[in-house]
């Protein structure tokens, strides 16, 4: 017998890796000045270099609550992924926006239009949600990836406790009374089949399909005693387990009691009221009457029903605030000690502070027409000071910090050493003349060799166009930009690293965060236009998806080199001499016999020296010593002390068990 109450575990990341290159000092670093009590603290950190993994060494050294704030939908799954990948023992939720579509309730003065709500949710992602903030009151070992939608007014955390239903086995029960507790808790009832948030009596038994989870669950009484808890699939029936207790949460996250319910009503009567007359002393007839006509019918419907449509906008009165205090977010549900990450900062900060102009400009308009009340002007995200406010301490993490990080973290640490020894990737440059017709060609070569490529357009027009034409030609190719939905880019990514596709086409979302470990090169079309998207850091970050292959390679077509062009390959120089230079210090793959490497190079030479191959091939296969060479280097720092001296043999050995099969191999075979 089980129960729902999952008992916290300590944070323990399952690794076969210890940290290496610039990772245990940057670890270090961080730990050290969170430990100090400083407020916030920067990675600085290039792509490759395991900003993720040493993310999760702080959560299990530190063992505390946290938050990863990422600046997409995109990105926040991969990272959601990689934390449940290191941590598969630990709650690792994903939280974002559950909306596939979303247009907000709108008034155009000019035109005289009022454009009401209209959304799509995604259930899925509803379900995901509501596990973050259920896992955020049950247990202590959680750490949430979300994406800026965490900053968003969220339901009271102590309603959603207060509200909740614990479920025990030999405890007496009123089925009448939990049946009105889960209308309270915005359960639909159902005589037919379940679905998330839904719940149907049959005789003594109760099934009900939490909004969380992808299971059933059914309650067996014999009068007023609950005798049995199970968990079943709801499409086949088949029971999943036998439970002793299980807790039933709130179907919605905009929920609140009904006591506070009725206390707010009338709050919500006088505020009505004095707009009502204020409406009519300005001789604003018409919307004196619209304000009052929408709140009663809003006031009729959270007396009988203690729910309606847009019910987050009187959250004010729900949550006892005061005019202007910020709303309850995600942020609240976690506990004081908790620790922030921002990851890409340079992006997602920039986005924070965004959000709350954006939300008060639309909703000014409903106020000023008679649409809404003016307290739904409370339920906005947060401002950046209040975000500030709300979180602990503070962790930064990009490869291109901004300016805020830079000037308000107590230490910012570089790791520009990759555990991989792999370099930033060399750069070309050439004309914009012709680029499609050369980016073609370039296609063509990385794709005989089994590799990805990246393009970066400057408009969804171009990205769309181009993805057109190579598709006329039979190039594998897809976009990506944000018209395309949530977990439809996950797909298009996975397919781009399952070879469905060769070549992914995109304007932002190619920038920040996404490991493409496959990609060798990255096409930047368009790179002298100066602006947002071709910025120094915008082209940084462009050049670091190509860091992860061991031939990355940019090309940059411009007919002039921009100030960004020059810094941002200045930069990426400095740290391929930094990177060599690490290299070289180390001596990795020179600490191994060197007579192990002139046998080697022996044995190619007098198999080549057999065999009739042309120039191309043979710059391939030279290539390939070059990649045995990493290979070993790799191989000696994953495997540390317990390779000193490796044979012929074993490194034959060790890159059959860790290479993919290619000419070098077959020859050395």
């Amino acid at each position: 017998m089980k129960s729902s109450t999952q008992t916290s575990k300590p944070f323990r990341i399952h690794s076969d890796y210890d940290p290496a290159g610039d990772q245990g000092k940057v670890i270090q670093d961080i730990i050290s000045s969170i430990n100090q009590g400083n407020r916030e603290q920067t990675i600085e950190g290039v792509t490759g270099s395991g900003k993720t993994y040493m993310m999760a060494k702080m959560v299990e050294k530190l063992q505390r609550p946290t938050l990863v704030i990422a600046h997409n939908k995109t990105l926040a799954a991969q990272l959601a992924e990689e934390f449940k990948r290191f941590f598969p023992n630990n709650a690792v939720h994903y939280f974002v926006s559950y909306y596939d579509y979303y247009q907000p309730e709108s008034y155009i003065p000019r035109s005289d239009t009022y454009i009401e709500k209209q959304t799509q949710i995604n259930e899925e992602i509803d379900r995901l949600r509501n596990a973050s903030t259920q896992a955020l009151l049950t247990r202590k070992d959680v750490l949430i990836v979300a994406s800026v939608s965490c900053i968003y007014g969220l339901g009271n955390p102590e309603d959603f406790e207060a509200l909740k239903l614990d479920m025990r086995i030999g405890e007496n029960y009123r089925l009448d009374k939990i049946i009105r507790r889960l209308v309270d808790m915005q359960f639909i009832r159902t005589n037919s089949d379940l679905r998330r948030g839904v719940f149907r009596l049959l005789g003594d038994t109760l099934e009900v399909m939490p909004s969380s989870e992808e299971n059933c669950y059914r309650f067996m009484f014999f009068g007023d005693v609950l005798e049995k808890i199970q968990a079943f699939d709801y499409v086949t029936g088949n029971i999943i387990e036998e439970m002793n207790e299980y807790i039933i949460f709130p179907a919605k996250q905009y929920v609140t009691t009904q006591e506070k319910i009725n206390s707010a009503l009338d709050r919500i009567r006088t505020d009505m009221e004095m707009q009502f007359e204020k409406f009519n002393k300005e001789g604003k007839l018409l919307q004196a009457q619209r304000i009052r006509e929408r709140t009663e019918n809003d006031l009729e419907m959270l007396k009988n029903l203690g729910f309606v449509g847009g019910i987050e906008n009187y959250s004010v009165y729900f949550d006892g605030r005061e005019d202007g205090q910020p709303p309850t977010t995600l942020i609240d549900y976690f506990p004081e000690n908790s620790l922030t990450f921002i990851d890409e900062s340079h992006i997602t900060l920039s986005q924070i502070g965004a959000m709350y102009n954006g939300d008060r400009s639309r909703k000014i308009n409903l106020v000023d027409y008679g649409f809404r009340l003016p307290s739904a002007m409370n339920n906005r995200p947060l401002q950046k000071e209040e975000f500030f406010d709300k979180v602990n301490q503070l962790v930064y993490v990009s490869a291109t910090p901004g300016d805020y990080e830079l000037a308000n973290s107590a230490i910012i640490s570089k790791a520009i050493i990759r555990p991989t020894g792999l370099l930033d990737p060399l750069i070309r440059l050439k004309p914009v003349k012709d680029q499609v017709d050369d980016v073609l060609e370039q296609v063509r070569h990385r794709v005989e060799n089994g590799q990805r490529v990246l393009i970066t357009t400057l408009t969804k027009k171009f990205a769309e166009e181009l993805d057109l034409y190579f598709k006329q030609i039979n190039v594998k190719s897809a976009y990506i930009h944000s018209d395309v939905e949530t977990l439809d880019r996950l797909d298009i990514l996975s397919d781009l690293r399952r070879g469905k596709y060769d070549v992914l086409i995109g304007i932002n979302l190619l920038r920040e965060g996404l490991d493409l470990p496959e990609v060798s090169l990255v096409a930047i079309f368009d790179a002298d236009k100066e602006g947002f998207l071709r910025s120094k850091r915008s082209l940084i970050q462009i050049i670091g998806r190509a860091a992860r292959h061991v031939n990355g390679e940019v090309i940059m077509y411009a007919d002039k080199v921009t100030d960004s062009m020059k810094n941002a390959i200045e930069e990426t120089e400095k740290r391929r001499e930094i990177q060599q230079a690490y290299n070289q210090k180390m001596v990795l793959y020179q600490n191994l016999p060197n007579e192990n490497f002139k046998v080697l190079l022996m044995m190619l030479e007098k198999r080549l020296g057999k065999m009739r191959i042309g120039a191309k091939q043979e710059l391939h296969i030279l290539q390939q010593v070059e990649d045995f060479k990493r290979v070993v280097i790799i191989l000696r720092l994953k495997a540390g002390s317990r390779v000193k001296n490796p044979s012929l043999f074993t490194l034959k050995k060790l890159l059959e068990n860790h290479s993919k099969p290619n000419k070098l191999t077959m020859i050395l075979m």
